[in-house]
């Protein structure tokens, strides 16, 4: 048995934004609502980036066309117990999954939990 970080990369569509600091600020705001709904307050939510394919740099995943925003956002979750890594990614995608229904998960990554990191999370008995 295993305890596993596990950070999905979700896109958030949403609606009559103008500018990517709108997007971003609702789609935070509609996430933070699904997980506190399924009391899922201890999945961490931070807005995803992406690279530039022409210079490399790094910016915030948020795009706005004609009042319609795309953001891109990780969610962090621990799964405590699990019995492999693909046991923690259903594990990790079925209780976010609950809260974020229709929305599709997709890892970004998997890693093993340290001690300095243990706190909430999802534990299996």
């Amino acid at each position: 048995m295993g305890d596993y970080v596990v950070v999905l990369e979700a896109p958030i569509i949403v609606r009559d934004v103008e500018t990517s600091e709108d997007a971003i600020n609702v789609a935070v705001s509609k996430v933070a609502k699904a997980l506190n709904k399924e009391k899922l307050d201890f999945v961490r939510v931070e807005i995803g980036y992406s690279q530039c394919p022409v210079c490399g740099a790094h910016f915030e995943s948020a795009f706005v066309i004609g009042s319609v925003g795309l953001v891109g956002m990780y969610l962090t979750i621990k799964v405590y117990n699990a019995q492999t890594i693909e046991h923690a990614e259903r594990i990790a995608k079925a209780v976010i999954g609950k809260a974020l229904k229709k929305v599709p998960l997709k890892v970004y990554e998997i890693r093993e939990l340290t001690e300095e990191e243990e706190g909430d999370g999802v534990e299996l008995d």
